[in-house]
């Protein structure tokens, strides 16, 4: 029975018993509770009709309660004829529910004259659905200052529509006095409050609202379950975030359904997770669909994949589109990747407006591209920034390029900070320079951590000599920094590492890092390596490597190659080696090619 109110503080009387939740079945213990509450109302019939006005408000509740209008009616009337403000209430209750809502208020404005917090609430709800917001307030803090929990708490809700500061004082004894909604709102504000003091969204959740929210869920408030997991889940807390992201879907809540299976698919449990998803996106659910979507696209099942990015859309879910877009593209279907990622920028896709820019930039539609690049980089995207960088870049518009690149590179872009740096270098602006290459190479960017071991070994002092006079090599942060790079196969980076292992001695490990060099086409790594097996004897594999370098265009060691050959009698050989390092260079290599040359021709025609 939908009455206003809750039925403790509705029929004002401890004495009833509370109506069972469960379907009618022939189990003992109903049976006998169903005795009970016959017994008890014959007996309450026996004494109104002997004349007992407590009785026949007791009667009419109970009748009330059942939804017997017609046999409460007139025991209540007789009640509130007699002057009991219970049975006024409820007669105000029973005619509400025949729509007759101006005479339920006169009934409801005699008992709560007479001190009903109940029928006060009841009248204060009538004047707020009719848009007398004076006259609603006024019985709404007479129910609430009484003690009246529901009072409290739609005192609270018209306060808080009118912006009023008392909203949370009241939402907050609402919420003291066991009402679950006021907890969960009063927990909301508290998280909104924070957020907005913070400056960010992400803030973390006030230690008082989280127990708000919990106290809501646990009195089975499901969006407060779900807000409780998602600040669970933030904390690392998986296992008790699960609970009640479970709790909350159990409840109907779609979007805990939605959480508990990213939840689960990140444990690596999918196929659960297919399962609140699928709960999820038959209630509606948007980001649900699109999970099952790219789920069902990782199995190479495109067509169901298809299905549910349309179903995401349809549920209002502007992913859905992008997604489409994004399974079109990698199927080769261009023109429908381009339909869907227009469909989704349009409705202020940031990512799809960004797609399609490139799309049509890699169809050679530089000026249709533009636009769909700004328009993204304004809505945030950071790709979109660098990306506007690049575009102005291959137009020679070098101020413009930056100033889009410095835009990404605030946001975190590894690679826009890497262009920022290197142009900071280009204008001798070395402190600049460091601060964002720091940021690239911390980013993951091998070729910002080797400029940044450039700018820091240009800047390193000599090395100290210790008593005997030889150098006291000493680790050094741009050592710490060539080797990163050098880790993630920047080559010029593994030649240095390996210039300064030779420099400390370190043979073995001078000629793993040349070596690695080499073999992935550093000229320079294969030079090094050649000059470092030759000082050890190995000439024939020196010579391997020097051919393998002059081949790239490596002067020194085409200059390298012909003097092994002059030494080994092979004149010829030599002097096209040598004839191969004057045309490399450069200038000093080239001069003294041309001597060993000139030498070896005048050997030959001797």
């Amino acid at each position: 029975m939908d009455v206003m109110g809750d039925k403790a503080t509705l029929f004002e009387t401890g004495r009833f018993v509370q109506p069972s939740s469960r379907e009618d079945t022939d189990t003992p213990d109903e049976t006998g509770e169903i005795a009970d509450e016959a017994a008890e109302e014959l007996r309450q019939r026996l004494a109104a009709e002997a004349g007992d006005v407590e009785a026949m408000s007791v009667l009419g509740a109970m009748l009330l309660r059942r939804g017997d209008l017609d046999g409460a009616e007139p025991h209540l009337r007789a009640a509130t004829a007699a002057g009991d403000r219970a049975a006024a209430n409820n007669l105000g209750v029973l005619l509400h529910q025949r729509g007759y809502a101006d005479e339920a208020a006169g009934w409801w404005r005699i008992a709560a004259v007479a001190g009903s917090t109940a029928a006060a609430h009841a009248l204060g709800r009538y004047h707020r659905e009719r848009g007398d917001e004076p006259a609603a307030e006024y019985w709404l803090r007479q129910s609430a200052e009484q003690g009246h929990t529901l009072g409290a708490y739609a005192l609270a809700d018209l306060l808080e529509h009118r912006g009023d500061a008392g909203a949370e004082h009241w939402m907050r004894a609402a919420a003291e006095r066991g009402h679950r909604e006021a907890a969960y709102r009063l927990a909301r504000a508290l998280d909104r409050k924070a957020a907005r003091e913070a400056d960010d969204d992400g803030a973390p959740v006030p230690d008082e609202a989280e127990q708000w929210y919990l106290q809501a869920a646990a009195r089975g408030h499901r969006r407060a379950a779900l807000h409780l997991g998602t600040i669970l889940e933030k904390r690392g807390e998986l296992k008790e975030a699960g609970r009640w992201y479970l709790t909350s879907a159990k409840d109907g809540e779609a979007r805990a359904a939605c959480a508990l299976g990213f939840l689960l698919r990140d444990a690596g449990d999918t196929e659960n997770a297919a399962v609140w998803w699928l709960r999820a996106a038959q209630d509606g659910d948007g980001n649900a669909a699109n999970a099952l979507g790219a789920l069902h696209a990782e199995r190479g099942e495109t067509q169901t994949a298809e299905r549910w990015y349309r179903a995401a859309m349809d549920a209002g879910d502007v992913n859905g589109a992008y997604n489409l877009g994004l399974l079109c593209a990698e199927q080769g279907r261009t023109p429908h990747a381009e339909q869907w990622y227009r469909r989704a920028a349009y409705a202020g896709h940031q990512e799809a407006a960004n797609a399609l820019a490139i799309l049509l930039l890699r169809a050679g539609d530089e000026t249709g591209a533009e636009p769909w690049f700004s328009k993204a980089a304004e809505a945030g995207s950071v790709d979109a920034a660098f990306n506007l960088g690049i575009l102005h870049a291959g137009r020679g518009e070098e101020q413009a390029a930056l100033r889009w690149y410095e835009r990404a590179a605030a946001a975190g872009h590894t690679e826009a900070a890497l262009q920022v740096g290197m142009a900071r270098l280009r204008d001798g602006d070395d402190q600049e320079a460091e601060r964002h290459l720091r940021c690239a190479a911390g980013g993951g960017s091998a070729e910002a951590a080797y400029r940044l071991a450039t700018v820091l070994d240009a800047r390193r002092p000599p090395e100290p000599a210790h008593e005997l006079g030889e150098p006291v090599h000493r680790r050094s942060e741009c050592e710490e920094w060539y080797e990163r790079a050098a880790s993630q196969g920047h080559r010029r980076a593994q030649v240095r590492v390996g210039m300064h292992a030779a420099a400390r001695g370190d043979v073995v490990e001078a000629a793993r890092w040349y070596r690695e060099a080499a073999e992935a086409g550093s000229r320079n790594g294969a030079f090094n390596l050649g000059l470092l097996l030759a000082r050890e004897g190995s000439d024939p594999e020196a010579v391997v490597w020097w051919t393998r370098a002059a081949d790239a265009g490596h002067g020194r060691a085409a200059l390298r190659l012909a003097l092994v050959y002059a030494r080994r009698g092979e004149l010829a050989e030599g002097q096209r080696w040598a004839d191969r390092a004057v045309s490399l260079g450069p200038a000093s290599v080239a001069e003294r090619a041309a001597r060993l040359r000139d030498a070896l021709r005048q050997e030959l025609s001797a």
